[in-house]
């Protein structure tokens, strides 16, 4: 009996012998880098309105330090502008502004040199809001008073406002000094949205008598762009990316029903070729839509629990979803802006908790 005891006691020590020291003992040093962890959605608190509800309009990076996000509250009078800054740890709310405390609504956000310059809408008057690099506040009046200020772009010597007053279609553009018309093309009837890469490009999407078509500036005049978009769709959104790759998104109908489709423009030798996609993503609003830090494309969907904002992230062909983080007695949690800050995804948009109406809210995905 001794015997075989002793036989097992050496076969025990044997097998140990032959184990890796790495396998059998993990150390505390041996852990997954925090690298390699998937980012998450977090809540970022943000001083709330006193007049809800609220809607968001924009939101616009210039690094990770800095974030604007722009919109309206429903004061019992009428509209009041509402503006709130990111410096990199917190959300404050801005009320420096020229109008701050009038009616009015505040639009897109744009970054022209070292200046922050923002769409005003006061009191029916259309301004243009410039933040210097000091702090200061100015507002450059649009030349003309809109029936409706559709939208707004800005880059280092130009900006253009695109509208409507009773004879039609307007639009302005400044050029860091005065204002000047600029006609539209043959048949178009309305402008739904503008953005710009230079002074001599810039691109919008516009309703014609004959459907949806992109126009381009070129420096000279506003031309058809000739851009194959699917039949039956309108466009929500254009990003003009550093790269050179133009990304659009909007809807197609067909037999009734809307899916959303994203286009892509890339250049090859001397010409440029349009890619359109059909993403699984019902009829997914895609004006919020963004590039994120990881070359993907990250839009708000609408959100399957009550209490959770959703988030669908396009790569190619594939989509995957994730969840921003659970809030207690949440009936709609809606995010309405994406943004980059660095290697982070900004989002701003509103929550509206169980016996209140709906009031901002932020979330970020990474550091």
């Amino acid at each position: 009996m001794n015997g075989l005891r002793a036989a097992l006691v050496c076969l025990v020590f044997a097998c140990a012998a032959v184990v890796s020291p790495a396998t059998a003992v993990t150390p505390a040093t041996a852990v997954t880098p925090a690298a390699a962890v998937t980012p998450r959605w977090s809540s970022l608190p943000v001083p709330p309105v006193t007049a809800p509800p609220v809607t968001v309009t924009d939101l616009a990076a210039r690094g990770p330090g800095e974030a604007w996000a722009t919109g309206y509250e429903r004061a019992p009078d009428g509209l009041r502008p509402l503006l709130y800054r990111w410096d990199g740890v917190a959300w404050s709310r801005d009320t420096a502004f020229p109008g701050a405390g009038e009616s009015g609504w505040l639009g897109k956000v744009q970054f022209v040199g070292d200046e922050v310059w923002i769409f005003h809408n006061r009191a029916g008057e259309g301004e243009i809001l410039r933040r210097s690099a000091d702090g200061g506040w100015n507002s450059v009046p649009l030349p003309q008073t809109l029936w409706t200020y559709q939208d707004f772009t800005a880059v280092p010597g130009a900006a253009w406002v695109v509208g409507e007053d009773e004879t039609g279609l307007k639009v302005w553009h400044y050029d860091g000094a005065t204002w000047t018309r600029q006609a539209a093309p043959e048949g178009v009837l309305f402008l739904m949205g503008v953005t710009a890469r230079s002074a001599d490009e810039a691109w919008a999407w516009a309703d014609t008598s004959t459907g949806t078509a992109i126009l381009r500036w070129d420096g000279t005049a506003w031309r058809d762009a000739q851009v194959p978009l699917p039949p039956n769709s309108n466009v929500h959104t254009m990003l003009l990316e550093p790269s050179g790759r133009i990304t659009l998104g909007g809807s197609q109908y067909t037999d009734g029903v809307s899916r959303t489709y994203l286009m892509t423009r890339t250049e090859r030798g001397n010409g440029s070729t349009w890619r359109t996609t059909y993403p699984p993503l019902g009829d997914t609003y895609t004006g919020a839509m963004e590039r994120g830090p990881d070359g993907a494309l990250w839009l708000p969907v609408r959100s399957d629990r009550a209490f959770q904002s959703k988030y669908a992230r396009v790569d190619g062909s594939r989509v995957t979803f994730s969840y921003g983080p659970e809030r207690p007695n949440a009936i709609d949690v809606e995010p309405q802006a994406l943004a980059r800050v660095g290697e982070a995804l900004l989002s701003f948009g509103t929550a509206e908790i169980y016996g209140s109406k709906p009031n901002v809210m932020s979330e970020r995905r990474g550091g």
